[in-house]
């Protein structure tokens, strides 16, 4: 077979240029550090790769935003603790005005004390995050919580931070689970006497005396009655007081029943297994609430706002008022006890929230250092490899040279001399 010229040349040129194209890919491997400069390197390794990189990303931002929730729990947290050691501090004052050797000024005072308690809670409601929002707005984070006169002003959203693929937590907490709700799953009762009472009766220490008599037929965890004592005439002569007792029940359904109380007596049984502690001598008309705490009006501030204005009231020489002013100690006592209670709970999810953080950050740090391992099995070059293969190439493209030199000599005029 005769052989032209021309297809020699081309033969040692194209020989020359895979060799040098070979020699370029090795350049690109060692001088980046991958093995893979195009994706034809290793297709499947490419798309594997590319697979990785995206849950490495994904679990980058769940770190990052677990840092955030991290962050908005921590702030959270510093402020319940505040409002924590102010509501002891409350809880004290409130045994303090309950003092019966106080006067009128004293009890101002007390006032002065509690208001100024109410502005620090208020403060700590509309506390803000690091980015302005307000913690305890739920979704409406632009706005205060709460305002001046204690009103709720954000909604029950919250706010849902994703963690992992499978995980949202709340990085905050709604102002109105905070501030204004009893503790949850609390069977406490609280008391309150009417504002037109006239008596001196004073009605305290509510409780159940028989769980199963009182439960919620459709519901075996909440209290299951609330009570409307109104006090008349005695029905029969000798009995101290007579009492209409209206029970309602959580559906609405209700029934009446009608005791005499005896002289001395100082508790009474309102049946469905409560019991209230009962002092004083009531007037006919006088009435008194007995609620679960979860059925009462539990905002804070509205709270300590009845008990600042009962003691700015005189009740010195008053023995009806001095009445009215115990009850309305009664029942600020019991709603900030169980307002006490609610922060703690909160504080716990808190630190429940936070472990949970801490041990998807463990988690998801383990979940990277997998992804770095697996990419860097498919991706980075073995560098040992790559310079064996450079030098290889190297002898075989100054080798594709010399035999170009060799063969090009090779022609009939040559082979004559």
């Amino acid at each position: 077979m005769r052989i032209s010229s021309s297809l020699v040349f081309q033969t040692g040129l194209n020989t020359i240029n895979a060799q040098q194209s070979d020699l370029m890919h090795l350049f690109q491997q060692i001088g980046s550090g991958q093995r893979m400069v195009t994706p034809a390197d290793d297709p499947l390794a490419a798309s594997q790769a590319i697979n990785i990189s995206q849950s490495q990303a994904q679990n980058t931002r769940y770190a990052s935003n677990r840092a955030v929730a991290n962050q908005n729990l921590g702030t959270e947290e510093n402020a319940l603790s505040s409002l924590t050691t102010l509501l002891a501090d409350v809880r004290t004052r409130l045994v303090e005005v309950g003092n019966g050797t106080l006067s009128d000024a004293d009890r101002q005072t007390l006032a002065g004390v509690l208001s100024s308690a109410r502005a620090t809670a208020l403060g700590i409601a509309n506390a803000t995050d690091g980015n302005g929002q307000y913690l305890f707005s739920g979704s409406k984070g632009s706005q205060p919580a709460f305002d001046t006169d204690g009103n709720y002003l954000g909604d029950s959203l919250q706010r849902m931070i994703q963690v992992n693929e499978t995980r949202q937590l709340a990085g905050s907490d709604v102002g109105s689970d905070v501030f204004a709700r009893a503790q949850p799953g609390t069977l406490a009762y609280g008391s309150a006497a009417g504002a037109g009472n006239t008596g001196t009766a004073i009605v305290t220490g509510p409780y159940i005396a028989d769980r199963a008599a009182n439960a919620d037929p459709t519901d075996q965890t909440l209290a299951g009655y609330s009570f409307s004592v109104t006090v008349k005439a005695p029905a029969t002569p000798g009995a101290a007081f007579s009492y209409d007792v209206v029970a309602t029940a959580k559906d609405g359904s209700s029934t009446t029943t009608s005791f005499d109380a005896q002289p001395g007596d100082t508790e009474l049984d309102l049946g469905h297994g409560v019991k209230v502690q009962f002092t004083g001598a009531p007037n006919a008309g006088d009435t008194f609430e007995v609620e679960p705490l979860q059925q009462q009006n539990a905002n804070l501030f509205q709270s300590i706002d009845n008990l600042i204005d009962a003691l700015n009231k005189p009740s010195s020489g008053d023995d009806a008022a001095t009445a009215a002013l115990r009850n309305q100690i009664n029942t600020t006592m019991q709603q900030v006890a169980s307002s006490y209670d609610n922060v703690l709970t909160v504080r716990a999810s808190i630190g429940s929230r936070m472990n949970e953080l801490t041990a998807l950050d463990d988690s998801g740090a383990q979940s990277g250092l997998g992804f770095t391992k697996a990419l860097s099995g498919l991706e980075d070059l073995d560098y040992y490899t790559a310079t064996t293969q450079l030098s290889l190439r190297k002898m075989a493209l100054e080798g594709a040279g010399l035999a170009f030199q060799t063969i090009q000599g090779l022609s009939l005029f040559n082979m004559g001399k």
